[in-house]
């Protein structure tokens, strides 16, 4: 369940849909042990599992989170649109 905003910097906690945004991620942890016993007995798959994360308005507005292998669901800057800095 979402409680807290996903940046580890911010203390806001999750009241409404409507108040930043939701991340719906697949994430990895650990590896599926029921393999071992099917003809794929070599293959070390990664158990795979859907996890919910929220940033807060303040935070949305400046920052995403990404699946990053190996290292799990991180808060990175927005980039700003080239676009933007066309005059």
């Amino acid at each position: 369940m979402v409680s807290k905003c996903a940046n580890p910097e911010c203390g806001a906690s999750f009241r409404y849909f409507h108040q930043g945004r939701l991340f719906r991620l697949e994430t990895e942890s650990g590896y599926d042990r029921r393999r071992a016993f099917g003809p794929e007995s070599g293959s070390k798959k990664p158990l795979r599992h859907i996890e919910f994360f929220w940033l807060c308005q303040e935070c949305d507005a400046k920052m995403i989170l990404v699946s990053e292998k190996g290292s799990g669901v991180a808060v990175r800057p927005r980039l700003k649109s080239a676009a933007a800095g066309i005059a």
